[in-house]
C-alpha cells in the first residue's frame, strides 16, 4: 500500500472528528502541490535524475481560508526561483480590504463619484452596515496581527518613507501621512516591519512610530535610509542611534535644481564621479574636489554639497555587496507606488481605520510575496553588522 493510501485510510478512520473535512482538504491540496513542484523540478522528492532542473528547499507555512475553515498548508520552497500554488489568491486580502473600505464609504455617504461608480459596478448598492462591519472585522484582525507581530533578530538596514492620502476628519477632508518601514535582517530577507497613519511627518509622530518598532523587538539597526526630512532624521538619531543615509536619488534631484537645464548633465556626471569611488575615503576626497569646482559657477549647489556630504556618502562605509540597495529609498518607492495605485481607487477615506485597513492589507500581501522570493541581499557582510554575534565554542575533551 502506498503512503498516499495509508494517509487517506488514517483520515477516514478519523471520520468522527469535526476536523475531518479540513484534514482531508489539506491532504489533497498538499498532494497536488507536491505533484506540481515535482513537475517544476523535473524529478520527484529525493529522486536522482539527470532531468532534474530544480530542487526543494523546505516549506513555508500559510493558512488557507476556505468554506471548511482555516486550513494550515505547507507550501514547498525551491532553491532556485519561487513557487506559489495557483489555487491561492495572492491578492485576495487587499482586494477584500479595498471592497471593505469602499463599502464603508458608501454606507456612510462620503464616497466620491468615482467610488460610487465602482460600488455600483461591484454590485454593492444594497450593502448593509452589518455586512460591512463583519467584513471589516475579519480584515482588521489579520492586519492588526501582522502590524503588531514581534520582531526577532537583528535588522541592520531600515528604509523609512511616507506617502499621503485623503481622509475625512471632523467633517473636513484632510491630508494624512502614511509612514511605512521596511528592513532587511541578517539572513538577507526583506520584510515590512510596520506602518502608521498620522496628521503630518512631525518629529513626535516619527518618534512614536520608531519607538513602537523598538517595543516590538526592532534592534541592531546600523543604517536608516530615508529622504531629507528633519523630523525623521531627529527621531532616528534619538531612538535608534544609527547612521543616517540620505537618499541619493532625492539628493540628486535637489542638486540639479540649482543648475540650468543645459548644464544638468554635466553636473550629474561630475557628482557621480564621487559615487563611483571604491572606498568611503576616496569618495569624500572626490566629493570635495567636485564641490569646489562647481562652487564657482553654482554657489548654492556647492553649499548644498558641503551640507550633505556626510549624509549622502554614508552607505559607502558599509559592505560593497549591499551598496546598490542601500544608497536610496528606491526599494520602498516601488512599494509606495503600489500603495498609491490602490488608495487612489478610494479617493477619500472615511476615517483613519479605513486607511490602516487597506494599506495594511497591501503590506501584508507584499510581505508574503517577499517571503516566497530568494534573499533580497547577499549574506556577505551581514554577519559583520551584528552587535553580539553568536559565540562558537570549541569542544573540550576532559
Amino acid at each position: 500500500m502506498t503512503k498516499t493510501s495509508i494517509a487517506l485510510t488514517e483520515l477516514v478512520e478519523k471520520g468522527a472528528d469535526q476536523d475531518f473535512l479540513r484534514d482531508l482538504v489539506s491532504h489533497v491540496v498538499e498532494r497536488l502541490m507536491a505533484m506540481d513542484v515535482d513537475n517544476l523540478c523535473g524529478a520527484a522528492y529525493g529522486e536522482r535524475s539527470g532531468d532534474r532542473q530544480n530542487s526543494r528547499n523546505g516549506y513555508r507555512e500559510r493558512l488557507w481560508e476556505t468554506r471548511a475553515g482555516s486550513i494550515p498548508l505547507k507550501i514547498p520552497k525551491l532553491r532556485s526561483g519561487s513557487y506559489f500554488p495557483p489555487f491561492l489568491e495572492p491578492r485576495r486580502t487587499a482586494e477584500k480590504a479595498l471592497a471593505a473600505v469602499i463599502q464603508e464609504a458608501y454606507v456612510q455617504g462620503v464616497s466620491t463619484r468615482s467610488v460610487d461608480e465602482l460600488v455600483k459596478a461591484m454590485g454593492m448598492s444594497g450593502i448593509s452596515k452589518s455586512q460591512v462591519s463583519r467584513l471589516c472585522a475579519e480584515i482588521d484582525e489579520r492586519v492588526g496581527a501582522f502590524l503588531d507581530r514581534p520582531l526577532e533578530g537583528n535588522w541592520p538596514y531600515l528604509w523609512i518613507d511616507a506617502t499621503y492620502v485623503k481622509a475625512r476628519e471632523a467633517g473636513r477632508i484632510v491630508s494624512k501621512a502614511v509612514i511605512i518601514a521596511v528592513a532587511v535582517n541578517t539572513d538577507g530577507m526583506r520584510e515590512v516591519l510596520g506602518m502608521a497613519v498620522g496628521p503630518s511627518e512631525a518629529e513626535p509622530f516619527w518618534t512614536d512610530f520608531l519607538r513602537s518598532l523598538t517595543r516590538r523587538g526592532l534592534r541592531g539597526v546600523k543604517l536608516v535610509i530615508s529622504d531629507a526630512h528633519q523630523g525623521l532624521k531627529a527621531a532616528a538619531s534619538k531612538v535608534l542611534s544609527a547612521t543616517w543615509q540620505r537618499c541619493k536619488v532625492h539628493f540628486l534631484r535637489n542638486a540639479l535644481a540649482h543648475a540650468g537645464k543645459g548644464q544638468r548633465q554635466m553636473v550629474l556626471a561630475a557628482i557621480n564621479t564621487a559615487f563611483a569611488q571604491e572606498t568611503h575615503e576616496a569618495a569624500v576626497a572626490q566629493w570635495r574636489i567636485v564641490a569646489d569646482q562647481l562652487r564657482v559657477k553654482f554657489p548654492k549647489l556647492g553649499a548644498l554639497m558641503d551640507e550633505a556630504e556626510t549624509e549622502v556618502l554614508s552607505y559607502l562605509a558599509f559592505p560593497k555587496a549591499h551598496r546598490t540597495q542601500i544608497h536610496s529609498t528606491n526599494p520602498l518607492e516601488r512599494l509606495n507606488a503600489e500603495v498609491k495605485r490602490r488608495t487612489d481607487v478610494v479617493g477619500i477615506f472615511p476615517n483613519d481605520a479605513a486607511v490602516t485597513r487597506l494599506v495594511g492589507a497591501i503590506l501584508l500581501e507584499q510581505n508574503d510575496e517577499w517571503a516566497l522570493q530568494r534573499r533580497y541581499m547577499q549574506l556577505e557582510g551581514l554577519q559583520s553588522l551584528i552587535d553580539n554575534p553568536a559565540a562558537r565554542l570549541s569542544a573540550v575533551i576532559n
